[in-house]
């Protein structure tokens, strides 16, 4: 027997064993038991830095890595701070509600789950811990195509659930046909196509950590729901280069739900949104993983509010990591934000409870966020919030003009 195998057998009825990652060691024990109690989590970066000591450096690097030089994927938290914030005071915030709609569905607060794959890789149960989480604080859980469990395992362990699916459209007509009828008949509520990735991007420190995703996991074939059946990720179909604005039709031929488009920042492809009549978007630049030095999704967001002119929901991806983050983001002309690494982040340090946790923690700093600049409600966030950095301003200045304009070049 080895050393780690006989130091499971030996430590399991040890305190504090039971808080270890499945692959601990005797080292990573022994360090657990000497360090004391941890300290609280308090903020979204307590458990960015708490998973990264659960996690393999593959598996790290996996979920952290960018494209390129991963200037997207900083600047995507950075750009954030660019924007300040202006409080109006003596406002009666004794009570103050967060709650708003997405498409028509309330939830608690304007914060959902972004669709990440392969949950497995840091938490035994997956997309079922992710989607009991949300759940439990009644957000929206976008689950992705390449989700680690079968779709009605995650349906039926958060029956209650606002869900909408991420599609992957795959060069397979007929396997995109079946996986929409499928989640449609498992109450999924919206399909939420992602649009940028024609091809996937240049990560580099999977490259280099020679990541091989089908030698550590496997995904539940789509093509089969009755089966247990289980496929290598790059035996799927691979993701369809071809799909352009005139494949949408398609797509709203054979389905119910509403669609939204994820993946756009310029206002040329949302005012092509707008045209063929999709029901939403979500400003992402796929957290930095695609194409580097792309505009940060906040940086992003009030070129496409302005050019959907109210037609249809606007939400945002990419670099929240606090209360004020979301609040910015609302007053720029988000209808709600979605997560994608911080739950990655929660689930590695504490499964189902951590990712709730991390939901927990952003709706509390959002609730003090908004009743520190008096607002009583949701619909109380404008852009008035906002006091914008110069060359912002400026930009701003040009959009409003245009629009009074009509959209021509003055």
């Amino acid at each position: 027997m080895g050393r780690d195998r006989l130091f499971r057998a030996v430590f399991i009825s040890e305190p504090g064993f039971e808080q270890l990652p499945l692959d601990a060691t005797f080292p990573t024990y022994w360090k657990t038991l000497m360090s004391g109690p941890e300290m609280p989590l308090a903020c979204l970066t307590d458990f960015q830095a708490r998973a990264q000591e659960h996690l393999s450096k593959s598996t790290w690097d996996f979920i952290e890595g960018g494209a390129d030089d991963s200037f997207t994927r900083d600047d995507n938290i950075a750009a954030f701070k660019k924007y300040r914030l202006r409080p109006r005071y003596l406002k009666d915030v004794s009570e103050v509600d967060t709650r708003t709609t997405i498409l028509g569905e309330e939830i608690s607060a304007p914060i959902g789950i972004s669709p990440t794959g392969f949950h497995c890789l840091v938490w035994p149960d997956g997309e079922m811990s992710t989607a009991r989480a949300a759940q439990a604080a009644s957000v929206c859980y976008i689950t992705s195509t390449y989700a680690s469990c079968a779709l009605e395992d995650i349906v039926a362990t958060a029956p209650r659930g606002l869900r909408w699916f991420q599609l992957y459209v795959q060069r397979d007509r007929q396997l995109n046909k079946q996986l929409i009828q499928r989640v449609e008949s498992l109450g999924f509520k919206a399909l939420v196509i992602t649009v940028d990735t024609p091809k996937i991007g240049n990560r580099r420190h999977d490259i280099r950590n020679q990541l091989d995703l089908k030698m550590n996991l496997l995904l539940k074939d789509h093509r089969s729901p009755k089966e247990e059946n289980t496929v290598p990720y790059f035996q799927m179909s691979p993701i369809d280069p071809s799909i352009c604005w005139n494949d949408l039709s398609w797509f709203q031929s054979i389905t119910r739900l509403p669609i939204i488009l994820k993946g756009i920042l310029t206002k040329e492809d949302a005012e092509s949104a707008v045209k063929h009549n999709v029901q939403g978007i979500i400003v992402s630049n796929h957290g930095g993983r695609q194409l580097d030095e792309v505009p940060a999704s906040i940086d992003a967001l009030t070129e496409v509010v302005a050019a959907v002119r109210g037609k249809m929901e606007v939400y945002l991806d990419g670099g929240i990591r606090t209360g004020n983050d979301v609040l910015k983001a609302l007053a720029l002309g988000a209808q709600c934000i979605f997560l994608g690494r911080p739950i990655l982040w929660g689930l590695a340090c504490k499964g189902e409870h951590g990712a709730e946790q991390v939901l927990n923690i952003l709706k509390n700093e959002f609730h003090t966020s908004m009743t520190l600049t008096g607002c009583r409600s949701v619909a109380e966030i404008s852009r008035d919030l906002i006091q914008f950095p110069r060359l912002i301003l400026q930009r701003e200045i040009k959009i409003k003009a245009l629009d009074t304009l009509g959209g021509n070049e003055v």
